[in-house]
């Protein structure tokens, strides 16, 4: 094995996050959230998208996170377990399988050709979403994706807390 493809583990970030080392960038961001959350999708939904798109992109102290934020909104084990393959598994409703479809598409943007995001996946989650709930779930997967980009970088571990 090189030494190129060794990883190590991290105890500690190579900084602070940077929305707490520019303070009026976390101002923004706690506005985001607060409109986000009052955008009429289920706590629930907003936790299993946040979890889906850390899932995806690598992010462990956001899928810690997640987790630890979709426990607290009641979330089972079994259910948390399963959504890295909600597609095979039973536990999810149309209308949460519409949420992690859209997650996906809209965080996997680079790995598609044409629109990254199809008719058929916004379709099926604009059948379940009205326009508000749309743009907060959009805003969950793009500040999720935000967010996982800012921790991947600085190597913020899981468990971490902000």
């Amino acid at each position: 094995m090189n030494a190129e493809s060794t990883t190590t583990s991290t105890t500690t970030a190579r900084m602070k996050n940077p929305a707490q080392v520019l303070p009026d960038a976390m101002k923004g961001i706690q506005a985001i959230y607060k409109a986000m959350y009052q955008g009429g999708v289920s706590p629930q939904i907003l936790e299993l998208v946040h979890l889906r798109a850390s899932q995806i992109n690598g992010c462990s102290a956001c899928v810690f996170a997640g987790v630890t934020g979709a426990k607290k909104h009641g979330e089972s084990d079994e259910r948390l377990h399963a959504v890295a393959a909600w597609r095979e598994a039973p536990f999810f409703t149309d209308e949460e399988r519409a949420a992690l479809a859209l997650t996906e598409a809209a965080t996997r943007i680079a790995d598609r050709s044409g629109k990254a995001v199809s008719d058929e996946v916004w379709k099926e989650a604009a059948d379940h979403f009205t326009e508000e709930q749309l743009s907060a779930l959009i805003l969950m997967i793009s500040l999720t994706n935000f967010f996982n980009r800012i921790n991947t970088t600085i190597e913020e571990p899981a468990g971490a807390t902000w």
